[in-house]
């Protein structure tokens, strides 16, 4: 698969695209988005869909994280309509995020105006700071060092101003940080029926695995069969998700 960073964005083009994805990853884990989830996009990729990952790097103001990786995901939509890298006028527009980039898509369908075909929401987590940066606790606790906007501020925007009506939330059985549950109410709230929630085998790091390429000697193997056992079973939770997520795409094509 062919990566290319353009405008400080990662990009993957197919040949015919029939979507585009904009994809933010976990608040640890999303300076360098094309290699972290490079499995779960390529897959995305290989059914049709246009990836840009937007990199970002955590700090307290989401607001302004938010802001920034909007700009950069529409200068590089611009630059790819621009130079004929993209000939489809028009391609509807997901939002995809893991963890803290689901907030931001929130936080981008809350703030400002952006068309969205619909947002998938992977293992949504609202953590205050102390809660989230564990480095906070051990500073003097006179200091209040928060998140803006704060967990409780960020439910209140998407309560009054999240206008993304379709959205895809999905949480995993063995994830203890997953906040998806408060989500789902205030989402399904705002607009009763278009709201779909999965629970799905796997924990929160799921999506960022990565594939296991068994070669077999010439001759097979009791470690061979070994090997692609543990393969099935540690790529299991994560084809799943990849399935979910392309049906709820289009439940049309086939996954």
């Amino acid at each position: 698969m062919d990566w290319k960073e353009i405008r400080g964005n990662w990009v993957v083009i197919p040949r015919n695209p029939i979507g585009i994805i904009h994809f933010l990853g976990g608040a640890f884990v999303a300076t360098a988005p094309h290699l972290t989830y490079r499995w779960l996009l390529e897959e995305l990729a290989n059914k049709g869909y246009v990836v840009i990952a937007t990199p970002f790097v955590n700090t307290l103001d989401h607001s302004a994280i938010a802001k920034t990786v909007l700009l950069n995901f529409d200068r590089t939509l611009e630059r790819l309509h621009d130079s004929g890298g993209l000939r489809k006028l028009y391609l509807p527009i997901y939002g995809v995020g893991h963890s803290m980039g689901c907030k931001l898509h929130l936080l981008i369908g809350s703030l400002f105006e952006v068309e969205r075909a619909g947002n998938i929401l992977i293992s949504f987590n609202n953590y205050a700071a102390k809660e989230a940066i564990p480095l906070v606790e051990q500073l003097n606790s006179a200091v209040f060092i928060e998140f803006t906007p704060t967990p409780s501020e960020t439910n209140q925007l998407v309560q009054e101003s999240y206008n993304v009506r379709r959205n895809l939330l999905i949480k995993f059985s063995n994830d203890t940080i997953d906040q998806s549950a408060a989500l789902t109410k205030i989402l399904q709230a705002r607009f009763p029926e278009m709201v779909t929630v999965q629970t799905l085998t796997g924990n929160h790091t799921t999506p960022l695995g990565q594939d296991i390429r068994w070669q077999t000697g010439a001759s097979f193997t009791p470690l061979d069969a070994l090997g692609q056992w543990f393969r099935q079973e540690v790529y299991r939770d994560l084809n799943q998700l990849k399935r979910a997520m392309l049906f709820w795409l289009n439940p049309l094509s086939p996954p």
